[in-house]
């Protein structure tokens, strides 16, 4: 916990606010009022600032600032707002304080949201004050060097503008295998700020990326409160399976009739891809299903198989943790499990297999299913947005 009063008296007498106002700004903005002549003598406040420990609660974080009934009296003013039971590690809180009692109290319950509790004759009253957040169009271009994230970065740009452009189109390319040195990518997206600092991206609007002759085009496009991404004559880059189920790693073993094995010493098939990657990295469900089993099976250690329309089946193997049960129901990218080293393994890697109607398939060459496209209907509305987002994409990076 970090707690700072005002540095000097002079400041912390900066702090009184009027009492006929009953004024209180920000955690980082109590700032004190001239009262008028005719008003009752201010008294000195003080301020404390702090932040939530991790694992720590409020009481904590206010002890021996407010003693059992103030503190009682804040959470109870702010239950209908915010259950102050629940704060998180690393936010922000401030007390402006006085003699006779709690003047104020703040906590930033996000980036965007601050809960003040404030005294307003002999109540405290809560309200939460949102911060407005600004959107700045950009148009992002880059060309591939090493690595997206490489790329994304001497752009300018943060690492989960890579992560959004490489979640439109994992159907198309393996992040893992598929880059090369000179692919390049054009996005537009809005820059969200808060006061003028950076927050967040917006959703990417359209997006480019060239792989050596074959360019990939993307548009976002929304209807009935659902919103996908599409090619621009209305295809889905949706597709029923992901290329990958992890996003960035590499391939340490491909998918072989005959392959030495690296413990047992002996020839026999690999009917899969291996993924290396560290311990710990999430690793996704590569399209809806249903978990067949979740638990250790033999040589794969922990696993989980997971049943697919269409007579797809899919198994992740070697895994350090399981996050999902047999019989549950899985989403495309949803969390199955983490990359692990259990079983017949040498290094934490993804053992990482599929199945059509029974016969092992080769995940990055077999064919899968299409997805749906626009419909008839919101066909002209599609074609009209494509036009619109595929006109704010910047130039092509110079060859």
């Amino acid at each position: 916990m970090r707690r700072s009063p005002l540095a000097s008296p002079p400041l912390r007498r900066c702090a009184a606010l009027l009492s006929a106002c009953g004024l209180l700004l920000l955690p980082s903005e109590f700032v004190g009022r001239v009262a008028p002549a005719a008003a009752a003598p201010l008294t000195e406040a003080t301020v404390l600032r702090g932040t939530i420990s991790r694992g720590g609660t409020l009481a904590a974080a206010l002890a021996g600032a407010l003693d059992g009934s103030q503190l009682q009296a804040v959470v109870e003013a702010a239950r209908p707002l915010h259950d102050l039971a629940r704060v998180a590690a690393g936010q922000p809180w401030g007390l402006a304080l006085r003699a006779d009692g709690l003047m104020a109290f703040t906590y930033g319950i996000d980036a965007l949201r601050t809960l003040r509790v404030e005294r307003q004759a002999a109540a405290l009253v809560a309200r939460i004050v949102t911060r407005e957040v600004e959107p700045a169009p950009a148009a992002v271009t880059g060309t591939i060097e090493s690595s997206l994230f490489a790329a994304v970065a001497a752009a300018g740009e943060q690492d989960q503008l890579a992560l959004d452009l490489a979640d439109i189109f994992a159907w198309d390319i393996d992040f893992n295998t598929e880059l090369q040195r000179g692919d390049s990518f054009r996005v537009s997206v809005d820059r969200l700020t808060v006061d003028g600092r950076f927050l967040r991206y917006g959703p990417i609007r359209a997006a480019e990326f060239r792989r050596g002759d074959r360019t990939l085009r993307a548009v976002r496009f929304e209807a009935d409160g659902r919103a996908g991404y599409y090619a621009p004559d209305g295809t889905p880059l949706r597709k029923a399976f992901l290329r990958s189920p992890l996003r960035f790693t590499r391939i340490s073993s491909g998918f072989s009739k005959k392959r030495l094995h690296p413990i047992l010493g002996i020839n026999r098939p690999h009917l899969g891809i291996d993924y290396a990657a560290p311990a710990g990295t999430p690793v996704h469900a590569a399209a809806d299903g249903v978990v067949l089993s979740a638990g250790w099976q033999g040589g794969f250690g922990k696993t989980v198989r997971v049943r697919h329309a269409n007579g797809f089946e899919t198994l992740y193997g070697h895994l350090s943790r399981i996050d999902v049960r047999a019989g549950a129901r899985v989403g495309q990218g949803e969390r199955v499990g983490a990359v692990g080293s259990t079983g017949l393994s040498t290094a934490p890697h993804l053992d990482y297999r599929m199945k059509r109607d029974g016969q092992h398939v080769n995940p990055l060459t077999v064919h899968l299913p299409p997805a749906e496209p626009v419909s008839p209907a919101l066909r002209p509305a599609f074609l009209r947005e494509a036009a619109r987002a595929l006109a704010l994409l910047p130039p092509p990076p110079a060859a």
